[in-house]
């Protein structure tokens, strides 16, 4: 296994470029487009030629030195690039059918879940505090590095830190017990400490950059709500908040669309003060309201078991039923639960 781990190692520094799904935008100047133009799309987080057959007119206008007439031409160009018209069901079954999962560490959740985590998509895992959702991350950084048949992605994890719980100790635990090697799995997981709602989105940017100049498999944002919710207060900026909220939740779905990772977000739970609660068994609900419900594509709530395990529930998805696995946190990441 180790030595199978570390030829992926080596594929991932010597062929990434070649494994990435996207096209730089700088391919463009082939195409009769000026550099210097091109270097102020980049500067403005359009790096790749899907970024700029999925932005708005109104958005590439706004990007100083662009005229009109040149985002019209760039939008020509890019949509004979990116096809986004209409596609048959045939098609769209036989590119799911090639879709990679990433594996959780627990056969009863990887079952639950179809496989595991669906890359090119949002999935979101809510609940209380200590349920399990930094340390399924923990792992889910790890396993997305392993070999696709090993229930991996062959990719390198991004993680985006807002409550400060990244541990690198996990990692090297989790590399350990699947015998990757702990260094090289630290180097491939790139961390950023958030500190308010502002930095999160220009995060999110960034992110667009050195996935289009190295081959990701994993975004992993913890928390995604906590920012908004700390720099948004009271009811009377509500409204500001989902807006904000909502640009940063559409600037992950193009992360997922454009380079086919899968993005994992925790969200933070609140009570509801709402007559109906006290009908329900637990009502709590997750934060960001229909805006990042929407937004996400499979939802996974997750809450305490008896001593050390952990229960996940599907709450939303567009191909899995609603069902429940129980799985364990141990010193080496998830895990199924010991009898």
């Amino acid at each position: 296994m180790s030595a199978q781990v570390a030829q992926v190692n080596a594929d991932v520094e010597n062929e990434e470029n070649a494994g990435l799904a996207c096209q730089s935008i700088m391919s463009l100047e082939q195409r009769g487009f000026v550099k210097g133009d091109l270097n102020k799309l980049k500067d403005a987080g359009y790096h790749t030629i899907e970024s700029i057959a999925y932005a708005t007119r109104k958005e590439l206008c706004a990007v100083k030195g662009i005229s009109e007439q040149k985002v019209e031409k760039l939008q020509m160009e890019a949509y004979k690039l990116c096809p986004m018209g209409f596609t048959t069901a045939s098609e769209m079954h036989a590119r799911r059918a090639d879709m990679v999962q990433i594996r959780t560490g627990s056969q009863a959740l990887d079952q639950l879940l179809g496989g595991g985590i669906e890359t090119g998509s949002i999935t979101e895992l809510f609940g209380e505090y200590r349920t399990g959702k930094s340390q399924l991350c923990h792992s889910l950084a790890v396993i997305c590095q392993l070999p696709i048949d090993m229930g991996g992605a062959e990719g390198k994890c991004m993680w985006i830190d807002t409550e400060n719980t990244f541990r690198p100790e996990r990692i090297v635990a989790c590399a350990q017990r699947f015998g990757m090697d702990p260094s090289s799995v630290l180097e491939n997981v790139a961390i950023a400490r958030c500190y308010n709602s502002e930095h999160q989105f220009h995060l999110s940017v960034a992110a667009a950059a050195m996935m289009s100049e190295s081959r990701y498999a994993l975004l992993i944002v913890d928390s995604a709500t906590g920012l908004f919710r700390a720099d948004y207060n009271g009811r009377g900026e509500l409204a500001n908040r989902q807006m904000a909220l909502g640009r940063f939740m559409r600037q992950l779905m193009k992360l997922a669309d454009q380079f086919g990772i899968a993005v994992v977000i925790t969200n933070q739970v609140v009570s509801q003060v709402d007559g109906g609660a006290m009908f329900q068994a637990d009502a709590k609900k997750p934060i960001g309201g229909h805006i990042v419900a929407h937004a996400s594509t499979t939802r996974l709530g997750l809450r305490k078991g008896k001593g050390e395990t952990r229960v996940c529930k599907v709450h939303q998805s567009p191909c899995l039923g609603e069902g429940e696995a129980t799985f364990s946190i141990t010193t080496t990441g998830i895990d199924d639960p010991k009898d």
